[in-house]
């Protein structure tokens, strides 16, 4: 029992440890996205719209069913000098109507109707995309700065275990009476700030973490270990590879492009209004005096009717003109929307290709610094040993090695990001 009790804290641990890749987080951000499913509510919606306004093409029918009782206190009824008329003193009647309609021609509307429901459920469907493509760049940032702050803190721990060592060796020194007391406090000083940078970098992460388990929609207390998203990165083609892509993607372009489709088909609509209109008819009534619920033979009557209705509204010959007018404006408006969207994709995606080639570059330079910053920090070691460096230098050239490493892990997370960034803003993130 003893053994177990010992054990069980770090059993427990690794239960709520979870290695994730970064296709793994994308697929758990995207399962989990609540914005995504506020967006695929809002296809639902939108197909229900389509649905209702096929449904408007559909024959109307009605039916209604009337009792009328009367009570008649002068039934006596003289015209004229003639013959008195007696009435009842009172009097019933069932009356029932059903009813028919379709209509055939309604210049288009019915038409015109359908098809716009249907370009505005394709937009809603592309405004999930973008939704999709937006939850899985926070989930690639989220993931990317978690590997940041995890390579930090490994570069860190290895810079603290340096720095254990270098201690020990300025203290045999100071024993040995190489070295100054104040080579052991410098080192000793050296030490705490790094320790501090550790304990900034841990609580960075465990913030990371959370928002990242939010994100991804696991149990807040799991421990999420970072596998190296940097071999993700690819090399670039060339702009206008990208440049193309990204106007022939980019949901906000298809957007446009469906609503321009919607303004038309509403220009349509309003030119519809001076065609004329056409429907059929057909009405059963049920006429009932007698006043008995269920009357006898030859008490009651069931005239049938058919009809045709042709009606045409010649006011709106030259009262619709200025609504057509209007309609044009407004298809005009989302042409307009429709440039301008498309520049500023153009200059989103050139500035992200270029922060993307910088940060590539960086990553090579960052690579030769650290070459240059180990063989410093050796050969300043080697004098250091010797007695001819200061410890100020040898402090100097070690912090200079270790911030280089920083550096190097940072750059390939920002590489990284940026060539998501980039691929983000061609649409194609998600694909």
């Amino acid at each position: 029992m003893s053994c177990f009790a010992l054990l069980l804290p770090g059993m427990l641990y690794a239960q709520n440890v979870k290695k994730l890749t970064i296709q793994e987080a994308i697929q758990l951000g995207v399962d989990n996205s609540k914005n995504l499913k506020l967006s695929q509510n809002k296809i639902e919606a939108s197909i229900a719209q389509l649905e209702i306004t096929k449904d408007n093409a559909l024959p109307t029918a009605s039916a209604s069913a009337i009792y009328n009782h009367a009570e008649i206190p002068t039934n006596t009824l003289v015209i004229g000098g003639g013959d008195p008329i007696n009435l009842p003193k009172r009097a019933d009647a069932f009356i029932g109507l059903a009813s028919v309609q379709q209509l055939v021609y309604g210049g288009g509307k019915l038409k015109y109707a359908k098809e716009s429901s249907k370009l505005l459920s394709d937009v809603a469907k592309l405004d999930a995309d973008k939704v999709k493509e937006e939850a899985v760049f926070a989930t690639i940032d989220t993931y990317y700065s978690l590997y940041k702050l995890s390579q930090s803190h490994k570069v860190v721990d290895q810079n603290l275990a340096s720095i254990a060592s270098q201690l020990k060796q300025a203290e045999r020194f100071f024993e040995q009476g190489i070295v100054t007391k104040n080579d052991v406090l410098r080192f000793q000083l050296q030490q705490s700030n790094v320790t501090l940078t550790k304990l900034e970098i841990e609580g960075n992460q465990k913030i990371v973490n959370y928002n990242l388990d939010i994100l991804l929609g696991l149990p807040e207390d799991t421990q999420i270990e970072i596998t190296d998203p940097a071999g993700d990165a690819q090399a670039v083609s060339p702009l206008m590879n990208y440049l193309d892509e990204g106007m022939s993607t980019r949901q906000e372009l298809k957007q446009l492009d469906l609503r321009n489709k919607v303004a038309d088909l509403d220009v349509k609509t309003v030119k519809a209004n001076t065609l004329p209109t056409f429907a059929l008819g057909a009405d059963v009534y049920y006429i009932n005096p007698s006043g008995n619920f269920i009357p006898s033979n030859h008490q009651y009557i069931v005239p049938m009717t058919v009809g045709a209705t042709l009606s045409w509204n010649i006011g709106n010959l030259w009262t619709n003109k200025n609504k057509v007018s209007n309609a044009r404006i407004q298809q005009q408006e989302v042409s307009i929307q429709k440039t301008i969207q498309s520049d500023q994709v153009k200059t989103e995606i050139n500035r992200n290709y270029q922060n993307y080639q910088v940060a590539r570059n960086k990553i090579n330079v960052l690579e030769t610094s650290i070459a240059q910053a180990t063989e410093n920090d050796r050969l300043f070691a080697s004098r250091y040993k010797n007695n001819v460096a200061s410890v100020i230098d040898r402090i100097d050239a070690e912090t200079l090695l270790y911030q280089a490493k920083i550096n190097l892990e940072i750059a390939k997370a920002d590489a990284g990001i940026a060539y998501y960034t980039l691929l983000k803003s061609t649409g194609k993130i998600s694909q």
